[in-house]
This record gives C-alpha cells, structure tokens and sequence, in this order.
C-alpha cells in the first residue's frame, strides 16, 4: 500500500479498537434499518425480529424526540414513514409512542423498547442522526438507554462531533464513522476526512459501498480499523463488500447468504 503522510496522524488521532472487543463487527452481515420489506416496515419491531431470526446485525437509526427520548427512525420528518409532515424533533416521546409506521399496525419505538426486543442477540449498530454542532442531547440520550444493556453494540454517524462526545463521555462503547466520497476526490475532500476521523476517534468505519474500493477506507482498514459499508442491495455490491470490507449493510433476500427466507 502507498505511503500516506497522514499515516503517523491516523494512528496517533484515532487509534484501532483492541481486536478482541471489535470481531464482532465482522462476525456476521447487518440487516440495514433490520431486515424490511414486504409487510415489514424499516426500523420496526418486525423488521428487527426478522434479523434475530436470521442471525443478522441489525443496523438502526436514532432520532430525538421533543424532551429528549431516543426514538428508532431515520427520516427528519414523519411524512414518508407515517403520512404527516411533522419533524420528529418537534413532537414529544408520547405523541412519537403512538404514530403508526405505514403500511403496517406498528408504531415508532423507542430505542429502548428497540433494546429489549433484541437483549444481546445479536449485535447492532446505532446510527446516531444529528446534523448540527449541538450532539451532547442524542448522545446522552442514547447512553441512558444503553444503560444496563448487554451485548455487543457500537454506534455510529456522519457527524464527527458525535465520535467525539463518546470519546470524551462513554469511551466503552465502540464508535465509528459513516463516510460517503460522493466523488470527492480533491485533495481538499481527503484532507477533510482525515480531520472527521480524527475528531470523531473513530473506532470503525461504515463506508459507501458505491466508494470501494477507496484508498482511505483501504488504509484505515489495513492498520485495524474495521470497515462495514452501507447499504448493499445487489450480489455485485456483495462481492465488493466482501472484497473490500469486513462487514456488509444489506437490504437482500436470505438467499444471498445461503439462507432460505423466512
């Protein structure tokens, strides 16, 4: 592998996890926002049985409710999800509680009754949503519900800020960062995602599948960084991931692992 001069920065900044507390990152695929579609609604209780009943990680996605509840959602808003346009952040923990996700009789949980659905089965990843400087609600608000909680969890996000915050408040639980390129290939765009790797301390990565193979994921990887990439949907974006990573995010029919669908 090529030489990088931000190498020494890397493993200084964001130094590999211990490889015994990390291997279950790459013990089995992640079923992105569980494993959905059908009669199954993204990020709900169904979708996250269906993963346990596989064996799949589950990958999930928290947002903030008004007084500051973890509720399991991905969207900012409820429109495509739950036909109204309010933003989840505006709405409070009771109201959120009683949304029915569409298309099904199942309502938004909360990332902790999300928690005693899965009670260490299986591993998960918590994609922690937020877009502005203003971390430390989300992130307490995820660690009060992982309060107690056993089994192998990491969480994660596009914000480097919220790396960061684990670093500084809740070291124990693994952290990574969400990277997408999105063709950025200037000296600038690499520049720039060495500094969110060092912000965040990231632990891991969970990168793009549309980016592998990349030259940071690949070096970052090659000095004990694990790489989960998101979101695999074809068996061509299978081999990839399996060429260029440790670990998919997939939304495919059981048959690509071998397994029948259940």
């Amino acid at each position: 592998m090529r030489w990088s001069p931000f190498a020494r920065l890397d493993a200084r900044r964001a130094p590999p996890p211990d490889r015994g507390r990390a291997a279950w990152l790459s013990a089995q695929p992640f079923a992105h926002r569980g494993l959905h579609g059908g009669d199954r609604v993204e990020n709900s209780r169904a979708a996250f049985t269906a993963a346990i009943a596989a064996g799949h990680g589950i990958e999930c996605d928290v947002q903030l409710s008004r007084d500051g509840i973890a509720f399991v959602f991905h969207d900012d808003t409820l429109d495509r999800l739950a036909g109204r346009a309010d933003a989840v952040a505006s709405l409070s923990s009771d109201v959120l509680a009683g949304i029915v996700l569409a298309g099904s009789d199942e309502r938004i949980p909360r990332l902790t009754d999300m928690l005693r659905l899965v009670a260490g089965q299986v591993p998960l990843l918590i994609e922690i949503k937020s877009r502005n400087r203003r971390v430390a609600p989300i992130c307490q608000a995820v660690v009060r519900a992982l309060e107690g909680y056993r089994g192998p969890v990491a969480i994660m996000s596009f914000n480097p800020l919220v790396g960061a915050w684990f670093a500084t408040h809740a070291p124990r639980i693994l952290r990574g960062l969400v990277v997408t390129e999105e063709n950025a290939t200037t000296l600038r765009a690499r520049i720039e995602r060495h500094l969110w790797l060092w912000r965040a301390q990231a632990q891991f990565l969970a990168y793009d599948i549309r980016d592998l193979p990349s030259r940071f994921a690949a070096a970052q990887r090659a000095r004990g960084l694990p790489v989960t990439t998101w979101t695999v949907r074809t068996a061509r974006q299978l081999e990839t991931a399996s060429a260029h990573a440790d670990a998919p995010i997939h939304e495919l029919p059981l048959e690509a692992f071998g397994k029948q669908p259940i």
